[in-house]
């Protein structure tokens, strides 16, 4: 910075900073223009201090940003820029001149100033009067580290590494994606067979826990019962009883006739009379 005390612009106000910057923002209408800010922004720029200074060719809007930076004062220090308003005064927006803050004596504050008695790059001792504040590149490096510091906090959690043991658990497998898709096939399965067996007439029925008895006595439910559909069923057909051969009857013996005459005759008993004698 200090080698380039005593440049001069040329002709038609142009300036070899007006072309860095312009070249810069890709705008030809810098190369002609006020370069006291664009000589600034240059000169951090060959520093490497660019993001803690600020690069700009506008007065009000460089001072605007000190302040959105917290790094906005009103005490001078070697290093600060100055911010002028020729009118005397205090608002950023009639800022009209930047310089660079070389020592402070006193109440007078001497500065390194670009396009100053319209042609210049030169040293200048000042009265504050004119001053509207300070910027200070080193806050806004301090805060910059600052919020390097807090990002470098904000590291993803990393769980601990886990030991494994010799033995596993069975319940290992639990949770796995294996394990989730055997259950995802054996819920299709069990609703397959429930849809199955009631278009056959029978169903079967699963005890969800929101279906189990709600009194303490009551037997569990099954976990899985069938039950049955009656079907009615055609009468059976009578049987017909072979018939059974009648039996003859059995013959009767002949009877033998006998003669009247060789029939015997009993003898018949007399009755007596009662006044008959014996």
């Amino acid at each position: 910075m200090r080698q380039e005390l005593g440049y001069k612009e040329k002709s038609g106000q142009f300036t070899k900073f007006g072309q860095w910057y312009a070249d810069r923002v890709q705008d030809t209408q810098y190369r002609n223009g006020p370069w006291c800010d664009m000589f600034i922004a240059w000169a951090a720029d060959k520093a490497d201090l660019s993001q803690y200074v600020g690069e700009f060719a506008w007065t009000p809007s460089h001072a605007a940003w000190f302040m959105k930076q917290g790094a906005w004062t009103q005490k001078p220090e070697p290093g600060a820029l100055v911010f002028f308003d020729w009118k005397g005064g205090k608002s950023y927006k009639g800022i009209d001149h930047v310089g660079i803050v070389e020592k402070v004596s006193g109440k007078k504050i001497h500065t390194i100033e670009a396009n100053v008695d319209r042609i210049w790059l030169k040293r200048k001792t000042r009265e504050t009067d004119k001053v509207v504040g300070y910027g200070i590149p080193r806050l806004v490096k301090a805060s910059a580290d600052k919020l390097g510091e807090i990002r470098s906090t904000e590291q993803p959690f990393v769980p601990a590494p886990r030991v494994e043991t010799g033995q596993g658990s069975p319940l290992d497998f639990l949770g796995t994606p294996p394990a989730l898709l055997t259950a995802m096939v054996l819920m299709t399965v069990v609703l397959s067979l429930r849809v199955t067996g009631r278009r056959r007439g029978t169903h079967r029925r699963l005890t969800w826990p929101w279906n189990a008895p709600t009194t303490p006595d009551a037997p569990p439910e099954p976990a899985l019962e069938r039950v049955a559909v009656r079907v009615k069923a055609a009468p059976p057909e009578p049987v017909r009883a072979e018939p059974r051969p009648t039996p003859a009857p059995a013959a009767r013996p002949a009877r033998t006739r006998v003669p009247a005459a060789a029939a015997t005759r009993h003898p018949t008993s007399t009755r007596r009379k009662p006044y008959e004698r014996g």
